[in-house]
């Protein structure tokens, strides 16, 4: 699957006027409506069923979509589409990298099965 969202130009989001709302949006028009979150020691836990679950082992469908902000590397996020597996729930997590991520996004972006951000 290719992620081609509708881009948008608004002043101050990244140079290829992604949004993070855009995104999300997009994702879920195809069935990514759950969400996840980034837990210490490289930890997904899904809010569907609240299992914590390893982040190599949670399935990527293939999609790492990276947005950034014009000036303000605290902008920087990448976001994954996932599936629980545990109780298969689509949905998303996101993420901050660069200079400005938390120690639990830098490791759990490191670890997901999914290609990195802009890659």
């Amino acid at each position: 699957m290719t992620f081609d969202p509708p881009r948008e130009s608004v002043e101050g989001v990244g140079f290829d006027g992604l949004t993070l709302m855009n995104v999300l949006n997009h994702l879920e028009s195809d069935g990514f409506t759950g969400q996840f979150v980034g837990r210490e020691g490289s930890i997904v836990e899904c809010m569907t069923c609240h299992t914590r679950t390893p982040a190599p082992k949670v399935a990527g469908d293939h999609r790492l979509i990276r947005i950034e902000g014009v000036s303000d590397p605290a902008d920087m996020m990448a976001i994954a589409a996932l599936r629980c597996p545990s109780c298969s729930t689509l949905g998303t997590l996101v993420l901050g990298y660069g200079p400005e991520a938390s120690g639990v996004d830098i490791d759990v972006l490191r670890c997901l099965d999914v290609p990195p951000p802009g890659g």
